[in-house]
């Protein structure tokens, strides 16, 4: 077990920056060139949301706008609305974190649907109320169904990608630690009260 004094933040922030970067410039160059069922897989918005899930609110937000404007940046399109999407999709994630500390083996697959649902619908939303051409169709539909299937059977992988690159930085969370040793025969703070007497 390690000692909080081991955990450096910058370790983590670097460990982030780096994954963010690589997924980016793998999304733009090879896996959107690869579509899926008339589709491309979108890697971003479960990386983001997998990061929100593993470090909490703050750091998914931020790892959001960074994350959206690289993209805003490489493909030379409107910028910030990526990141306002991505910036909501980090935010939510790490507040589900924060908040109820989903266990589920399936909470993955379910965050990776709401993050490319919300990173589809927000990007259509916003570009709709921007006035931008674009059209409002069955067929957008039918690509927002399809993508979020896709990014759904992807998440899996992409959550033990995530997950395996940013476990070595992420601090011990208490509330997991207190939880453990309750479910392993640890003793409460009421039973060793008790036992102290």
């Amino acid at each position: 077990m390690r000692s909080d004094s081991a955990w450096l933040p910058g370790s983590l922030l670097w460990r982030v920056a780096l994954l963010s970067v690589v997924v980016v410039f793998l999304q733009i160059s090879v896996v959107s060139e690869v579509p899926v069922f008339g589709v491309s897989v979108d890697l971003s918005p479960l990386l983001v949301a997998f990061t929100g899930l593993l470090c909490g609110s703050m750091i998914g937000a931020v790892a959001g706008f960074c994350v959206g404007l690289l993209i805003d940046l490489a493909l030379m399109q409107m910028l910030g609305v990526t990141s306002l999407t991505f910036t909501i999709i980090g935010y939510w994630a790490g507040r589900l974190r924060e908040l109820r500390d989903p266990q589920a083996a399936l909470t993955p697959l379910f965050v990776g649907a709401a993050a490319a649902a919300t990173a589809m619908v927000g990007y259509s939303v916003i570009e709709f109320l921007l006035g931008v051409d674009a059209p409002v169709s069955f067929e957008l539909l039918r690509e927002i169904v399809v993508g979020v299937l896709v990014d759904t059977v992807v998440a899996l992988p992409m959550w033990a990608l995530v997950r395996r690159c940013l476990v070595g930085g992420l601090p011990d969370d208490p509330r997991r630690r207190r939880r453990r040793a309750y479910t392993t025969g640890g003793l409460s703070p009421l039973s060793q009260s008790r036992g102290a007497r």
